[in-house]
């Protein structure tokens, strides 16, 4: 009985190692951009960036094993070689740790960073006393990471002693939500979330959330948080709200637009704040709306051999604004075959941002050889869809006539010839009984 508790208590523990060891293996080995600025001549101008290549070992536990033991690779200097605490591990997402081999890699850039004050009315709050604690005299570091495929970006500061560097994370911020479509109107969550280092002296101290937009050099406060006085900053923007309750227990900044419009399409920045330092990671939101399609005059009126009619197609209501407008016609036949474009007219703007655009056609029914007519169809392809409108284009008095119209003439021929043969019959056998009657008067 003794011996099973010890196997027992053996293979208890082989398991608690094997799940730790591959929890570990799970965090990958960040190949990483150390990117920081060059002093200039004279003054302490400073002059173009320098980047070197670097190597991050990440762990979520400080006293875990590491690999960083192992030879670093010729092309890296040992000076830029790390090992990063996580206990979050949020660097451990399996995004940023791509297959041996594989050629695409995630992207990662490691910046020093210098702890300060900030003026914002929502974060000023946070250092009211004004003074620097003794936990900032130490090295300071930020790191910018994008996944796969845009499936996480992260935004780091760390903290190592000075001219050490064993560096524990202090602040992340979180998307899921690197690249966002939506439909006009529907409502948007632009995922962003926040984890800070519990033991860190940072933490207890309140914190700050603020949501930027930039779109082609146009910039404007969409919220901000003071997390510390509990208090919403007043901003002009109509329709966008935070889940505080989430905010404050899971670290949950995501921002909520109710309703999606035009406007809302462009970059938006995610940014928390803690006393003295920030980390912020980048959103791309597009309001995609496919086009309504229609053409006039709906019908086509009749038209005749030899006859140039004009068609107008009308696409309205698209987001955003590239489009490609077409002519298609397919005839009696089947068989279809392209118009071109037509002459297309210049874009114009709704009241809510969306688009309208249009495109004449001349259909000469002599030169397009249009036959007896068929389906004329415009097509407009746009970025949230293919969308298309048909009508019915019927031609008389064509050249040269069909089987069916061949075949028609030939009946109506013999219906005639019946008609005139039985009219005379007719007429020919009232003569004749008329001429017999007259006979027999004339015995």
């Amino acid at each position: 009985m003794t011996e099973l508790s010890t196997i027992y208590k053996l293979s208890l523990v082989t398991f608690i190692c094997f799940i730790k060891a591959c929890s570990s293996s799970s965090c990958p080995v960040l190949e990483c951009w150390f990117v920081q600025e060059k002093t200039g001549r004279g003054g302490g101008l400073t002059g173009a960036t320098s980047q070197e290549k670097s190597l991050l070992h990440i762990r979520t536990d400080a006293h875990s094993h590491t690999a960083k033991s192992q030879q670093a690779p010729s092309d890296i200097n040992p000076d830029r070689v790390y090992s990063i605490t996580d206990p979050a591990a949020t660097l451990c997402h399996h995004s940023l740790n791509p297959p041996r081999g594989s050629v695409e890699k995630p992207q990662c850039e490691m910046n020093p960073f210098s702890p300060q004050l900030s003026d914002l009315k929502w974060v000023a709050p946070l250092t009211d006393s004004g003074l620097s604690p003794i936990y900032l005299e130490a090295d300071w570091f930020s790191t910018s990471l994008q996944g796969l495929n845009k499936q996480v970006a992260i935004s780091t500061i760390m903290r190592a002693p000075t001219a050490t560097k064993e560096h524990n994370v202090i602040l992340s911020v979180t998307s899921n939500t690197v690249s966002v479509q939506s439909r006009l109107g529907e409502p948007v969550l632009l995922d962003c979330g926040f984890w800070v280092d519990p033991s860190s002296p940072l933490s207890g101290s309140g914190f700050a959330v603020e949501w930027r937009y930039q779109f082609r050099g146009d910039g404007r406060l969409v919220l901000a948080y003071d997390g510390k006085t509990d208090r919403l900053a007043d901003t002009k923007e109509k329709g966008a709200s935070l889940d505080l309750e989430g905010l404050h227990e899971k670290g949950n900044a995501s921002l909520i637009l109710q309703e999606a419009e035009v406007r809302h399409s462009g970059m938006y920045i995610c940014s928390v704040y803690l006393p003295h330092i920030v980390a912020q990671v980048t959103l791309e939101l597009e309001v995609v709306e496919p086009p309504s399609v229609s053409i006039y005059p709906s019908p086509l009126p009749l038209a005749v051999q030899g006859q140039t009619l004009t068609a107008q197609c009308e696409a309205s209501g698209f987001a955003p604004l590239s489009l490609e407008l077409s002519w298609e016609f397919q005839g009696i036949d089947g068989k279809s075959r392209p118009l071109g474009s037509g002459s297309v007219t210049g874009h114009r703007q709704a009241w809510d941002g969306t688009y309208s655009q249009s495109s004449r056609l001349e259909l000469d029914t002599t030169e397009l050889d249009l036959g007896r007519g068929g389906e004329v169809t415009c097509v407009a392809v746009h970025l949230g869809g293919t969308r298309q409108a048909s009508v019915t284009l019927n031609v008389i008095g064509f050249s040269t006539p069909s089987i069916e119209d061949s075949m028609g003439m030939v009946g109506v021929a013999l219906v005639l010839y019946g008609l005139i043969k039985f009219v005379s019959w007719t007429i020919t056998s009232s003569g004749s009984d008329v001429a017999g009657q007259q006979e027999k008067k004339d015995k």
